[in-house]
């Protein structure tokens, strides 16, 4: 068997690399990382760093992408809503989500993406927008929320070590009512307990 004979098994050792808009590849260990990569921590053999690959690159959008249409569906949320046909403010429906999620706490988690971690929590944190998901709802309700920085609390969180709980608050529009989302997220599980007030 040749040396360039290619269906000789590949022994060569890979890294797992990302770059600045969250794109994974793979580079030879033995060679240096090229200009704009970074290593993830993550090598072995080519399967091995692919089906890492699969697992964790689960948006395949390139980050500022991601960023630009996050931008348009928030600036799109804060469009004017305009007022039901009669011209009156709408009036809160009995049987509608804001009612339901105003009664009592619910089990909520934070909606992220591609993965579950502190530092992709507090990025959102940072942005100063957040979003929580209702689970018991059916097909769950995602809520994106403008952070209220005064009332939000991460006294309690410990990022680096993936422990304590976030206190969050923010405010959005839910059927044309605004209301206020409450929610305190666990950083083990990004999973608690939450509920909206209409303001």
């Amino acid at each position: 068997m040749s040396w360039n004979d290619p269906d000789r098994e590949d022994a060569t050792v890979y890294k797992v690399v990302v770059n600045h808009e969250e794109q994974y590849s793979i580079w030879p260990e033995y060679k240096e990382v090229p200009l704009g990569w970074r290593e993830v921590g993550k090598s072995g053999l080519k399967p091995e760093c692919l089906a890492y690959i699969k697992e964790v690159w689960t948006d395949m959008r390139p980050l500022s992408l991601r960023k630009r249409m996050e931008e348009a569906a928030r600036n799109r949320a804060q469009e004017p809503r305009p007022l039901p046909d009669n011209g009156r403010s709408p009036e809160l429906k009995e049987d509608g989500l804001v009612v339901r999620l105003s009664k009592g706490r619910h089990a909520v988690e934070s909606g992220l993406r591609p993965e579950k971690t502190p530092q992709a929590l507090k990025e959102q944190i940072d942005r100063g927008y957040v979003h929580i998901k209702f689970t018991e709802t059916r097909g769950g309700t995602e809520l994106g929320a403008r952070l209220d920085r005064k009332a939000t609390d991460l006294s309690h969180a410990d990022f680096d070590n993936q422990t304590g709980t976030v206190h969050l608050e923010g405010e959005l529009t839910l059927d044309y009512v605004k209301v206020r989302c409450i929610a305190d997220i666990d950083l083990q599980t990004f999973t608690g307990q939450g509920h909206l007030v209409p303001v």
